[in-house]
Order: structure tokens, then C-alpha cells, then sequence
């Protein structure tokens, strides 16, 4: 299927790598391989573009592009999906921000109907401003509503390798984040990349 991205943004990034979703909620039956197991017909621009997790790496390796790693597609949230994935135990980076809050709305509308048995883990800043205590409240009320069970912790991480680490430790499956950080995860990806990355049990769902 041909992602209606422009060419300009495609950074040369094989399209037998990505695939395209159209729907505006996902189907219980989503498969990160496969759109026909969430079709929507109609829809022009994809509301989800994914690609597996270890052929990315092996491209980004292969065509020794780990001094510049970069996969835009502008206002379209991207999957980095690993061969084991699976929405079990969620991992939301909040950040205090708006933009942080507007993604996790995002992610939630999107991936709505397969979080519900879902297990959730919130991390958020040590510090928050009073301007803000309303808002990451409603991050939280909106999370606890949506999945089974919900934990909130607060952390001072600055660099995405924490979360990372946490992920892996805490056998977290699925890390919701800002593509701010996607430079920065691509190249802590490539550092300890190896065949052992077809089974890395972490995606990472990454968008502005």
C-alpha cells in the first residue's frame, strides 16, 4: 500500500519496512505487520505509521546511517514495534508539558481498544509546576480510566536511556514518548544492537 508521506520526508526509508494505518481508533484485532488487520477505508493520510523494530536497526547499521539517524514523517505518530509486541505493560513518559499531555490523549484515542486489560506505569517529573498539577492529574484520571491497572512515579530522568532502562527492567512492552527523543533512542538501539534485537521484548511508540 503507498503511504500518502511526502517524498521529501521519507528520508530515503524502504517502504517494505513501513507499513500504514488509517484508522482513527485500532481495531482489537491490530497487528503492527499487517494494516489488513486494521483497515479503514477512506482515510487519506495514515493516523500510524510502523516499522519493525530490528529490520530498522539492521537498515540503520547496514547503510551506516547511526551518525544521523532520523525517520520523519511529519504529524504522524511512528511504531517501532519489536517481534514480541504487545500493549501488557505501558510505559508513558510524561513530561510536564502540553505537548507530553496532547500525546498521551493521542495515544489513548488511537490505541483505545487494546489497552483496556492493559497494565500502565506513568513516570513524571519530581517537580511540577502549580500551573500544571491540574493537568497531569487529568493524564492520570485519563490513563486510570482506560487500562486495568495504573501506577504513577515520580522521577527526575532526563535522557531516554532512563526510561529505557526502566522499561527493560520492569518488564515494561510498550514505551509511549515525544519523537524529540527519537535521535537520541535510535542511537542507544544501535550501540547495543545485535542479533539478540529480533527479540528485544520493548516497542517504542513515538510521536510530537
Amino acid at each position: 500500500m503507498e503511504l500518502n508521506i511526502p517524498h521529501t520526508f521519507r528520508l530515503e526509508f524502504p517502504e517494505d519496512l513501513i507499513q500504514g494505518f488509517y484508522c482513527k481508533v485500532l481495531s482489537e484485532t491490530f497487528q503492527p505487520e499487517s494494516p489488513k488487520s486494521s483497515f479503514c477505508p477512506g482515510d487519506i493520510v495514515p493516523t500510524l505509521v510502523t516499522a519493525d523494530l530490528f529490520k530498522t536497526l539492521n537498515w540503520l547499521q547496514s547503510e551506516s546511517l547511526q551518525n544521523s539517524p532520523d525517520l520523519e514523517f511529519p504529524g504522524i505518530p511512528l511504531l517501532l514495534f519489536s517481534r514480541a509486541f504487545s500493549t501488557g505493560h505501558l510505559l508513558f513518559h510524561y513530561d510536564g508539558t502540553s505537548n507530553s499531555t496532547e500525546l498521551i490523549r493521542n495515544f489513548i484515542s488511537l490505541f483505545g481498544n487494546l489497552v483496556q486489560n492493559s497494565k500502565a506505569t506513568i513516570i513524571s517529573p519530581s517537580f511540577i509546576p502549580k500551573s500544571k498539577i491540574r493537568e497531569e492529574q487529568e493524564v492520570i484520571q485519563l490513563v486510570a480510566s482506560s487500562v486495568a491497572e495504573t501506577s504513577f512515579i515520580k522521577f527526575n530522568f532526563t535522557r531516554i536511556g532512563d526510561f529505557w532502562s526502566y522499561g527493560m527492567k520492569h518488564g515494561c512492552t510498550l514505551l509511549v514518548t515525544s519523537r524529540h527523543y527519537q535521535e537520541d533512542l535510535l542511537r542507544l538501539l544501535l550501540q547495543f544492537f545485535d542479533r539478540k534485537a529480533i527479540n528485544h521484548p520493548l516497542s517504542f511508540y513515538l510521536s510530537v
